[in-house]
């Protein structure tokens, strides 16, 4: 019998891992040989010593680490001091990032590296049995899985986000992924509906299928979509999908979903075609294009777009061009993400042949390459920056859509502008406020009256308790009469915070117990 922990560091707390659950579940189901096991789950934010200390107080035998490229750096510096304190114990690492670079991680203090699927090679390993390799075949449609959450009680991992599969593998064969031509087998249903019950009754946030592409067999996702959508739950549910492989039976379905249950990731990564057809991407971005917009029409599911910036062929203005037309899909988030070249990747192989330079520390993101000089990149994070910390957050929404509209700027000038004269690193929202006031009130044909007002509304939808910046006050603000106003209105009795008058000489209030599910901002009206 051996003492196990299984150790996970994941990037905040509100994130628990799926990872080390799956191998606890595959030691109690597959080991021959009774095995104690406890789980440790801290964050990168955490100090190393105290995470330390947390694993030793059980005195293991073994420490199953599972990595990936937002804790690499992280283990780095954890891995000796962790020896220090269990010289005798045995380290064995999994995941992505130890799985195809064993090498490196056992010259930082593993004493294994075990790859495939854990929840098989990990029982095995503590069995002193032969590794399975390479574990159930993906030529099979399905299997039975284990089940990572035996015992959650209603409400007991509260305002958590849980991760979930309910299928392993990709269909598809993009080379920045590693789960590119892997085969896809699907869990049972009958399981996948247990599993999606037990945790909206957790109190968990959100859910989050890690399905690579959820809705790759389009009978399976209805069902599935249609099971959550009639659900009594608070809880939301995010999933991956291919948006060109939607048809309008799932659309109409989609359409009756609560506002909020339902969340959607669809990775665009570029309406480049050159750029898609190099990374051996296979996608109808007109259809994807389509169906994004149909699903966003009804208004009551929340839709994740991404791009990503560095794909082979793919220029400054190529990409220009791809941000432009994925902003105008008037999505909820777009994304704008850097190429990374992952131990493992078809990309990372052909790398130098391409000529792409990259960072040789976790993530790995593209430094150059022939269609993106490093200049480039800069101002592509600059960007990123902005977008970030405006629209992605529901900042200044109105705002921002009353400055395109005068300016007649299209979008990645606009938050290539922003994050070049205003970057946030860390600032007070109300400092970044101005900086944002400040770069669009120089722009052509805006009106600073008119962009202030806009802004102090949307000031008041996103922020809730939370005094506003000075400059989007006036001077001569008779909020005693407003709130009194605007109270009889509501029908409640408001804080000073929740309204205001405007320059233009209307008055305007927040409604801040009428919180909108899938936008999160809060309802604002003007009398």
């Amino acid at each position: 019998m051996c003492k196990v922990v299984l150790l996970a560091i994941n990037s905040k707390y509100v994130h628990t891992a799926l990872s080390v659950r799956v191998i606890a579940a595959g030691i109690r189901e597959y080991a021959r040989l009774p095995h104690e096991v406890t789980i440790v789950e801290a964050t990168i934010h955490n100090p190393l010593t105290e995470v330390a200390d947390s694993v030793a107080e059980s005195c293991p035998d073994v420490v199953g680490i599972s990595t990936y490229i937002w804790n690499a750096e992280w283990l780095t510096g954890f891995l000796p001091l962790l020896r220090e304190k269990l010289p005798g114990a045995l380290f064995v690492l999994g995941g992505p990032e130890a799985s195809f670079n064993a090498d490196y991680w056992l010259m930082q203090g593993a004493d294994h590296v075990l790859p495939g699927e854990g929840e098989y090679t990990f029982p095995a390993f503590l069995d002193n049995a032969p590794l399975p390799s390479p574990g159930p075949q993906l030529a099979e449609t399905s299997y039975e899985p284990v089940d990572p959450y035996p015992d959650v009680d209603p409400g007991s991992l509260s305002d958590r986000i849980l991760y979930l599969e309910t299928s392993r593998g990709c269909p598809f064969k993009c080379a920045f992924c590693l789960s590119a031509g892997s085969g896809v087998r699907f869990f049972p249903i009958d399981f996948a509906k247990h599993q999606l019950y037990k945790l909206s009754r957790s109190g968990a946030r959100t859910v989050k299928l890690v399905d690579r592409t959820f809705n790759c067999n389009a009978d399976r996702a209805y069902e599935l979509f249609e099971y959550v959508i009639e659900m009594d739950t608070e809880c939301r549910f995010h999933f991956e999908v291919a948006a060109d492989l939607f048809d309008e039976k799932a659309i109409s379905l989609l359409r009756t979903a609560p506002p909020g249950r339902i969340q959607f990731e669809a990775g665009l990564q570029s309406f480049y075609m050159p750029a898609i057809d190099a990374v051996s991407r296979k996608t109808d971005l007109d259809k994807s294009e389509r169906n994004i917009r149909a699903l966003l029409l009804s208004g009551n599911i929340h839709v994740h777009v991404d791009l990503i910036a560095g794909l082979p062929h793919e220029s400054m203005g190529d990409f220009m061009d791809s941000f432009d037309r994925a902003y105008s899909l008037g999505a909820h988030t777009l994304q704008l993400g850097f190429l990374k070249l992952l131990h493992g990747s078809a990309l990372r192989g052909q790398a130098e042949t391409l000529g792409i330079e990259f960072s040789e520390r976790p993530p790995y993101e593209i430094l150059s390459s022939p269609w993106l000089s490093a200049e480039d990149i800069m101002s592509l994070k600059q960007t990123e920056n902005s977008l970030q910390h405006t629209y992605n957050k529901g900042r200044f929404l109105s705002a921002l859509k009353y400055v395109f509209a005068v300016s007649a700027l299209r979008p990645f000038s606009l938050f290539n502008g922003i994050g070049k004269s205003s970057p946030n690193h860390g600032a007070d929202l109300t400092v970044y406020a101005g900086q944002f006031f400040d770069f669009c009130a120089g722009l052509p044909n805006v009106d600073k009256n008119e962009l202030c007002d806009r802004m102090l509304c949307d000031w008041l939808s996103m922020v809730k308790g939370k005094n506003m910046p000075h400059f989007l006050r006036k001077p001569d603000d008779r909020s005693a009469r407003v709130l009194d106003a605007a109270g009889k209105r509501l029908g409640r009795v408001l804080r000073r915070d929740e309204a205001a008058s405007l320059l233009s000489g209307k008055c305007v209030f927040v409604d801040s117990e009428n919180r909108d599910p899938v936008t999160g901002l809060y309802k604002v009206e003007m009398f």
